[in-house]
């Protein structure tokens, strides 16, 4: 019975190594984007900043965490000491699993500013895959998506 438990905090820890999001730079398109027309209009970079683009939390973390959790927790004590530990672990895990989840899957990006040849100001949020500077000509391009590349 152990072995089984054992068995199902590895295999839970592996469901949760497989959350990560890659997430998609400026170069990326999905299936739905592909072969669709786009909208481009040019500019100058105004400025650039860092930013931090945080994941959707999809919940696996949480569920993976609270499965070892309990699982772990189940091992303490005897009688009720083993019910009390699995709900704790229970939760403990659930909230450990929810942090490596986030944590796994944040990624650093940039926010830029760009000054449109129409005069208009936009600012574009994407991950940092382009170095860009202030005076850079770039295309902004927009579809279900807008990123700016040179």
């Amino acid at each position: 019975m152990k072995a089984l438990k054992m068995a199902g905090a590895i295999a839970s820890v592996g469901l949760l190594a497989g959350c990560a999001y890659p997430g998609m730079g400026a170069g990326d398109y999905t299936m739905h984007e592909a072969q669709g027309e786009q909208q481009v209009r040019f500019g100058v970079v105004e400025s650039v900043r860092e930013v931090r683009i945080d994941p959707y939390d999809s919940g696996v973390g949480t569920v993976t965490g609270a499965m070892v959790g309990g699982i772990a927790g189940s091992h303490v004590g005897g009688g009720s000491g083993e019910v009390v530990g699995a709900i704790a672990g229970t939760i403990l895990g659930g909230i450990i699993g929810q942090n490596v989840e986030k944590s796994a899957n944040t990624r650093m990006g940039i926010e830029v500013t760009v000054l449109l040849d129409s005069g208009k100001y936009i600012a574009v949020v994407q991950q940092a895959d382009e170095a860009f500077r202030a005076g850079d000509r770039v295309r902004v391009i927009s579809g279900r998506r807008t990123r700016v590349t040179h």
